[in-house]
């Protein structure tokens, strides 16, 4: 049957492309228009006297979409989400503050009107310091919700409560998913009726499956009718549907999703989840440039330089098959001292318990949630050959020199070039032979062949393998999965 090509939305395949060159196409501060001058004064004493391309870009957009005032009523058109794909270091993160302090700044009542999403406690640490800058003086409140202070904590952080019901204590609120789930939940008076922006940034790693719950929780909240204590009916919110005379003669706060990544995810699917409205994307896929404006690493013109002994293979499949697959290289062809790579660190902890459960394979993962000296152990004992497949995901084996990798699996297929490099060159150093296989989805196998091409990577063969050979796994892999169904309850 001809392959199914993915279909791609229009905003996905023509975006609005954003200078790559940062160091080239810096952007006068003062040449953005609509910044509050109290902002800008801020933005010189923090010395910046000029926007990154991306910020230059996104901030007026943001703007725009709430140049009349975050109520709107009869005739004022829901604003689009905004999606905005750049690299680390390229300014995602004052190009959201920024423009959201300002629509905050003339606020009249404290409501939680932004939230922002973050996969680490880290980063969002980073991102309230940011903002705190920027609010600093404006009456507008910050609070950062990690799991860091004791759940009463922050609950005395997030509400008060008084005589006539509870009020919020914030205006802006910077929080780890399953933390904040936990005051969707069960700290009474956390109200997200009034959001007017919900920030996902390095959405990638939210819309995986972990955390998509935690998006459909925020948006649930988001939309619940305030009915029982009858006080905001005016500013009711409903699901947004079809247009009615019912639905457009009440006032509705909109709800706009700001996504940011460096990685956003091209999977149809996955964004469809995100449930976004007419979304706009800026994205500026290019070489990293340090704030010095050195390159990171040598310019992309000369492409990337691979190891001479590496050979290269891609296996197309589907999703079912990949287990299957893995095993089949370690099982049936023996493949030893395999490194293997997957996008997440759930998707990394999970085919660890699976390979584990099948037996017959020396496994160990290798994933940030390890202590330090475990993590060393692990490598030692997978250099020594005591470990036969060692599972990791990008952010643990970023640089390290491991010892005699014969293989390299990419078990999910990397986004960018630079993670394929990054990730096959484990093997094959130091002048040794090494094989790298990336098990490729057919749905994305032409995306794959051309991010490799672009790159100058012609010398890949495909390496199909026949249903045929997986058969004899089936049964005791099904056998797995049962048991692995039991542990995780």
């Amino acid at each position: 049957s001809p392959q199914v090509q993915p279909f791609l939305p229009q905003w996905l395949a023509q975006p609005k492309r954003v200078q790559k060159r940062i160091k080239d196409h810096l952007c006068p501060i003062r040449d953005v228009p609509g910044i509050h001058p109290r902002l800008l004064k801020k933005l010189q004493m923090n010395g910046i006297d000029s926007f990154f391309p991306v910020q230059a870009e996104v901030i007026p957009a943001i703007l725009q979409s709430a140049s009349s005032g975050y109520l709107m009523g009869r005739g004022g058109y829901r604003p689009k989400d905004i999606c905005v794909s750049a690299p680390t270091g390229s300014g995602k993160t004052l190009s959201f503050v920024l423009p959201i302090v300002q629509v905050l700044l003339d606020r009249v009542v404290c409501h939680v009107r932004a939230l922002v999403v973050l996969p680490t406690k880290e980063l969002a640490q980073q991102v309230s310091k940011v903002f705190n800058v920027y609010t600093d003086g404006t009456g507008l409140k910050v609070v950062l919700i990690t799991g860091q202070k004791s759940f009463a904590k922050e609950q005395e952080m997030l509400v008060q409560k008084k005589v006539t019901g509870y009020c919020s204590l914030a205006d802006i609120v910077v929080a780890t998913p399953g933390r904040l789930t936990d005051h969707i939940n069960q700290t009474p008076g956390f109200s997200l009726t009034q959001l007017r922006f919900l920030i996902v940034d390095e959405a990638d790693r939210m819309i995986d499956d972990m955390h998509q719950n935690c998006l459909n929780e925020i948006v649930k909240a988001a939309f619940q009718g305030e009915n029982d204590s009858g006080s905001n009916l005016l500013f009711q919110r409903t699901k947004p549907g079809p247009l009615t005379a019912a639905s457009s003669c009440s006032p509705q706060i909109p709800l706009q999703k700001l996504l940011f990544s460096a990685t956003l995810t091209q999977d149809p699917e996955k964004l469809r989840r995100l449930d976004l409205f007419q979304p706009r994307l800026f994205t500026s896929v290019y070489s990293e440039e340090n704030r010095d404006g050195a390159e990171t690493e040598q310019d992309t013109n000369n492409k990337y330089t691979l190891p001479e002994g590496l050979s290269q293979c891609y296996v197309p499949c589907d999703l079912n098959s990949k287990p299957l697959l893995l095993l089949y290289f370690m099982l049936k062809m023996r493949f030893t001292r395999v490194l293997c790579f997957t996008n997440s660190r759930e998707a990394s902890h999970r085919l660890f318990l699976l390979v584990q459960a099948f037996g017959g394979v020396t496994v160990a993962e290798f994933s940030s949630r390890l202590p330090p000296n475990e993590r060393k152990r692990t490598m030692k004992e997978f250099e020594q050959g005591k470990i036969q497949l060692l599972i990791s995901t990008d952010a643990t084996a970023r640089g390290i020199d491991v010892k005699g990798v014969n293989y390299v699996i990419n078990y999910d297929a990397p986004q960018f070039i630079r993670t394929y490099i990054h990730r096959v060159g484990r093997t094959a150093r130091a002048g040794e032979a090494g094989v790298a296989f990336s098990l490729v989805l057919r749905i994305q196998e032409r995306r794959f062949l051309r991010m490799l091409r672009d790159a100058g990577i012609r010398d890949i063969k495909k390496h199909p393998v026949k249903g045929n050979s997986l058969k004899p796994l089936v049964q005791q892999y099904e056998g797995a999965l049962c048991k692995l169904e039991k542990t995780v309850k």
